[in-house]
């Protein structure tokens, strides 16, 4: 195995595609077959379920995946090391879906601006997705709530994944809302609703109103049902229609000055953090780190 062979697996195995593979390696079609191939027979296992359509996965794929993300990341942040001085190559960032949203677009900005040469990769998902995607190195760093109640000094950072640091960014006030026709709700047991309108599993604001909503006890346990949503927008839209209550930071409810028609509800602070496995370093993620803690 070589960087280069893995990398053209990686791409493969994130396309499902020869095709779209090759277009996004710059390479043609044929090499890259050949070089899937190659390494299929070097390994002496199948790495690719192979049908008109797609190319998936096989176990061992799915194994080797593993590998060939940490090898290439490890690759690259040696690659940044050399070059300590002036940051290049690339930097993987995650983000919850509101921090990309509040806390990020200056930074990110300002970032860019002063280190164009550097390819900055912005994906997003929920705590536990991005918390998995820095621990498998899909992910340089990324931007996550902790669940923790403790004061921003006593949060540990391990309960998120042994194995990672954290840097403490800010503290944003979760907030219920609820249609504005609603009865004043000042407490879980005064929500009428029974759907929550919130990311899927993993989301550390949608287990904040579980919790907070479960305070009212085993009827509103058995009765409570959520309804994933695809992004604030449409939580939004649907806690205005009058069929669900939603969660999200007062920060973010900021940004949509033409949603007046909600009640808000205080759920309880949470602090957010800038995760990255242990050790790791680059150029390139210190530079992001100053434009973070600038802002």
């Amino acid at each position: 195995m070589d960087l280069a062979e893995l990398e053209i697996f990686r791409t493969v195995a994130r396309e499902q595609s020869i095709t779209r593979a090759a277009r996004a390696l710059e390479r043609v079609q044929s090499n890259v077959t050949t070089r899937v191939k190659q390494l299929e027979e070097s390994l002496g296992v199948t790495l690719f379920e192979r049908d008109s359509k797609k190319m998936t996965l096989t176990p061992e794929g799915h194994r080797l995946l593993g590998y060939a993300e940490q090898l290439l990341a490890l690759a690259e942040e040696a690659r940044q090391s050399m070059r300590a001085n002036a940051p290049t190559g690339v930097l993987r960032v995650g983000s919850m879906e509101s921090s990309a949203a509040t806390l990020l677009p200056k930074p990110l900005g300002r970032f860019h601006a002063a280190w164009p040469d550097v390819e900055l990769k912005v994906a997003t998902g929920t705590t536990q997705a991005l918390v998995d995607g820095v621990l498998n190195h899909s992910l340089d760093c990324a931007v996550v709530a902790h669940p923790g109640t403790a004061a921003q000094r006593n949060i540990d950072i391990a309960d998120l994944g042994e194995g990672l640091d954290g840097i403490f960014l800010q503290t944003e006030e979760l907030v219920l809302v609820l249609p504005a026709s609603h009865p004043k709700v000042r407490r879980p047991q005064d929500v009428q609703l029974r759907f929550l309108a919130a990311f899927a599993r993993g989301c550390t604001y949608r287990q904040c109103a579980e919790d907070w909503l479960e305070q009212a006890g085993e009827d509103i346990r058995r009765q409570l049902s959520v309804v994933e949503m695809p992004s604030y927008h449409a939580m939004l839209a649907y806690a205005s229609a009058g069929s669900a209550v939603a969660i999200l930071p007062r920060s973010l409810l900021a940004l949509h000055r033409d949603v007046t028609e909600l009640q808000t509800v205080p759920v309880r602070p949470v602090h957010t953090f800038l995760i990255r496995r242990s050790g790791f370093t680059t150029s390139a993620y210190d530079a992001f780190v100053r434009e973070l803690r600038h802002a």
